[in-house]
């Protein structure tokens, strides 16, 4: 049994080892440029606090404030992290169909680009979105709510996690379509399947928008909506990938194979 997984072992071992090559040339030339880095995802935080000094006539203006003697250092390595993870994703997409190419069809290892164009253009998408649409609205509720009895002084190292954190969360979430358009394209799941799964999907998906966001309905509604009409989307792709077969039709195979099961049995 070893000896069957150990080419796989050693295929795997490959793919990982490019990967992680790859991540770690990015981080470095990520690390260069943290600065400007940190200025664009500290960007959002700013408008909202300079929101703060708009909307607070009593309290003082927030802050972004360190508690850590290190903590600049720190938020540099997150930040280079998080810029050479998104850098490298086409590579990680390639390395990955790489290594699952070898159990597909010939026709099927040929969507190895549109896997990594689409499944790198969705995670930017998604990115996109929570940079320019949740952030804001989110930051601004959550900041500016009773900032007029406090000062909020946010913690730099906090915040770095939590921004990361919601923009992998959103980056993932808008995979939702490439990975049912790749299921579909395997027969492992059709249009009726998810349409049946639709109610089931909801709660998940409202599940998983309350675990990957700030604790306030306005910013889990901005990921749930999303999500339910990408899964909608999923749905119209995957009928046009592997639709499901009519239900009559799906009754005659249904009878044909009760039929033969249960002439094997007298059969025997």
């Amino acid at each position: 049994m070893f000896d069957d997984l150990r080419p796989h072992l050693i295929e795997l071992r490959k793919r990982l080892g490019i990967s992680v090559a790859t991540l770690v040339v990015m981080f470095f030339v990520m690390f260069y440029f943290h600065e400007p880095l940190l200025n664009w995802i500290v960007e959002p935080l700013n408008v909202a606090l300079i929101e703060v000094g708009k909307k607070s006539l009593h309290a003082a203006d927030g802050m972004v404030t360190t508690s850590q003697v290190g903590g600049a250092f720190f938020v540099a390595l997150k930040v280079a992290f998080f810029a050479s993870l998104l850098a490298s994703l086409p590579i990680i997409l390639g390395q990955l169909w790489m290594f699952v190419a070898p159990g597909l069809y010939a026709n099927e290892k040929k969507m190895i680009i549109p896997f990594i164009i689409g499944g790198s253009g969705m995670f930017f998408i998604g990115v996109a979105f929570a940079y320019y649409v949740v952030t804001p609205f989110g930051f601004d509720f959550l900041i500016t709510f009773g900032s007029f009895k406090f000062t909020p002084l946010i913690n730099i190292e906090d915040y770095v996690g939590f921004f990361t954190k919601i923009m992998f969360g959103f980056g993932l979430a808008f995979e939702l379509p490439i990975f049912a358009y790749f299921l579909a394209l395997l027969g492992l799941v059709d249009d009726r399947q998810m349409r049946d799964f639709f109610k089931y999907a909801v709660v998940l998906i409202f599940i998983v928008a309350a675990l990957l966001t700030p604790p306030d309905v306005l910013t889990q509604l901005l990921m749930a909506v999303p999500l339910v009409i990408l899964y909608g989307i999923s749905i119209l792709i995957v009928r046009a990938v592997n639709p499901a077969p009519p239900l009559e039709e799906e009754s005659e195979v249904t009878e044909e194979e009760d039929e033969a099961d249960e002439t094997a049995r007298l059969e025997k």
